[in-house]
């Protein structure tokens, strides 16, 4: 009998190849249909286009998909250290580009023919996006367990906890009595305070309770919410609102990274915007959108390339196609594309910059 690990990967595997093999089956079945009504119903060309998705996924799958998985499965240790998932990339090329791709060439065709029959607007392009979804929440679940508790995420879900992270010198009436301490060097606990360490502050004022009352500068801590290490429980009635699961938030985490691209791949099935020009670089962008998958999720890189790859892009095209078409998208999209992208800049460059690294502002 296999192992649960053997079970998983063998379910883990079926997943993603049926999210590859049957995107690709409905998005040429669809487009095959187009073109037998385009052509004069002519069966022929119906059944061609049906023949070249079966070759499409079988060579693929036997060629690409089956030996890269294989070495991936083979040095699996290695590639769990690095930044990028292989099968994520793989997925993008050989199924999500295909599909941008037969997208792009049925609105070509019905321009050209001036027959307009079908935008592909509901099951073909939501198909790619849950399929896309998919395979990224499997690769996100990979390391965790199916059964019973999982401790690989909830370490990083607890309830978090109320620390210290910076502590500043107090000068006490004892420091004033006495300045020739200064001439013999600092104290010990004044060495502690210097050093980050809070038990020589809380030793002077444990020692001497009533030189806190002459405090001349109060203590500035900053307050951050780390995860605890130790899970708090509560007994009440109501302790249930207080459960979590890194599993599935992982899902949650899932449709939330690709509710923008979403937005935008609707925006391209709308029929002014999908029998006109501007649906090549919609789709084109899109799938340079798609390209933050191959990062992992807790990869630095990933909001650089979020920026780069989706909120910049997909903020000039929304200003653009509100321009000439109306509002085609909701306002709310271009404003949260727009104030990511500055926010970024602003937080990771020009807050480097000397006139905006003065302590005295803000």
């Amino acid at each position: 009998m296999p192992s649960g690990k053997t079970v998983k990967l063998i379910l883990y595997e079926l997943l993603q190849f049926a999210a590859l093999s049957v995107t690709i089956f409905v998005i040429m079945e669809r487009f095959a249909s187009l073109i037998h009504d385009v052509k004069g119903r002519d069966l022929t060309v119906y059944w061609l286009v049906v023949a070249v998705s079966i070759a499409y996924v079988t060579s693929a799958t036997l060629l690409v998909w089956i030996p890269i998985k294989y070495h991936i499965l083979k040095r699996r240790n290695i590639a769990e250290t690095k930044l990028w998932r292989p099968t994520a990339l793989v997925y993008l090329v050989l199924c999500t580009l295909p599909c941008f791709a037969i997208l792009i060439a049925s609105s070509k065709v019905q321009v050209d023919t001036g027959h307009r029959r079908d935008h592909f607007d509901e099951l073909p392009v939501s198909l790619v996006l849950f399929s896309l979804i998919c395979v990224d929440i499997i690769e996100r679940l990979q390391p965790c367990r199916l059964l019973g508790q999982n401790d690989s995420l909830d370490q990083d879900f607890n309830i978090p906890g109320l620390v210290f992270t910076h502590l500043e010198p107090v000068i006490t009436v004892s420091s004033q009595l006495h300045p020739d301490e200064g001439q013999k060097g600092p104290t010990q606990s004044q060495t502690e305070v210097r050093n980050g360490s809070a038990s020589g502050r809380w030793q002077d004022l444990t020692s001497s309770p009533n030189r806190s009352a002459f405090t001349s500068r109060a203590a500035s801590p900053s307050y951050l919410y780390p995860s605890s290490s130790r899970p708090r429980s509560y007994s009440s009635t109501l302790g249930f609102l207080w459960r979590r699961d890194g599993r599935s938030e992982v899902f949650v985490e899932g449709f939330l990274f690709w509710l923008d691209t979403v937005e935008m791949l609707r925006v391209a099935g709308e029929p002014s915007v999908f029998y006109s020009a501007w649906v090549f670089p919609i789709y084109i962008l899109t799938f340079l959108s798609t390209l933050r998958m191959v990062i992992t999720p807790h990869n630095p890189m990933l909001c650089s390339a979020g920026v780069l790859l989706q909120d910049l892009p997909f903020f000039i095209i929304r200003v653009a196609l509100i321009i000439v078409f109306g509002y085609v998208t909701p306002v709310l999209y271009p404003l949260k594309n727009g104030l990511v992208s500055l926010t970024f800049i602003y937080f990771t460059f020009l807050t480097r910059l000397k006139i905006f690294s003065r302590q005295s502002m803000f």
